[in-house]
């Protein structure tokens, strides 16, 4: 099985390597090709910026890592999922691996994330795929343990399906004091909300915070937040399995 590993957060982040380092463990035929820079929030978006209609890919080498192959990409994760299936980075991989992300992803707020937006891209052109994501809450001198969110993620491999996109979000925590791991759905919002702050002439300003409401304790955020990893299977997306619309007579 051969496994392309992405992120948002760029080929520099340390998050994309524990991914790969944990994918090449599982026995994975393992290329890392991730943004040049943070694509954060870039969602499922495939924009470049081309030079003389080439999108820039250097190689690069990440510690640990001396025989897997390693690309730094001008484009967002999703664009780097839709080039690797059409063979850019090598063979097409079977599997899309996206993180670990620096941060959770839950919610219904995940139509934002790049790192689910690749995994989500993945699924939708036939790979089985995982996002992942490390609760990290970014304060000063705090301790990331990426290996738990590793681990966890390597423990999923075998369920992965080509028919869906497993979302994992972990505990910022040690792996013995984790609570388990658990299904969940989506909570409506995520662990942090956008607000419009000021409307202008012109122009608004937005500002992101805490979300001021409890989500329903079975949610992601909800159980996240209580000490468990929590993983949710994501469609991409399809036709919706809803009755024939009654659309109105075209001559009308």
């Amino acid at each position: 099985m051969r496994a392309l590993i992405t992120n948002d957060d760029g080929i520099a982040a340390e998050g994309v390597r524990q991914l790969a380092i944990a994918a090449r463990n599982a026995g994975l035929d393992v290329v890392v090709a991730a943004p040049m820079s943070e694509s954060s929030g870039s969602s499922a978006s495939i924009a470049i910026m081309e030079r003389d209609g080439k999108v820039p890919v250097a190689p690069r080498e990440l510690d640990g890592l001396a025989e897997v192959p390693v690309f730094a990409v001008d484009a967002p994760p999703a664009f780097i999922v839709l080039s690797a299936t059409r063979g850019a980075f090598g063979p097409p991989p079977d599997v899309v691996l996206a993180g670990i992300n620096r941060g959770s992803n839950t919610g219904r707020s995940v139509l934002h994330s790049g790192t689910v937006g690749a995994a989500l891209t993945g699924a939708a052109h036939g790979r089985a795929a995982l996002a992942v994501s490390l609760d990290l809450a970014g304060g000063p001198g705090e301790r990331a343990y990426w290996e738990t969110a590793a681990r966890l993620a390597g423990r999923l491999l075998p369920l992965l399906s080509d028919q869906f996109a497993m979302n994992l979000n972990v505990p910022n925590l040690p792996r013995e004091q984790v609570r388990g791991l658990r299904e969940a759905r989506l909570a409506s919002f995520g662990a942090v909300q956008t607000r419009i702050t000021e409307e202008g002439v012109g122009e608004v300003e937005a500002a992101v915070g805490e979300a001021g409401e409890a989500p329903d304790p079975d949610t992601d955020t909800a159980l996240l937040a209580a000490g468990f990893a929590v993983v949710t299977a994501l469609t991409p997306p399809r036709e919706a399995d809803v009755a024939p619309l009654r659309l109105p007579s075209y001559q009308d």
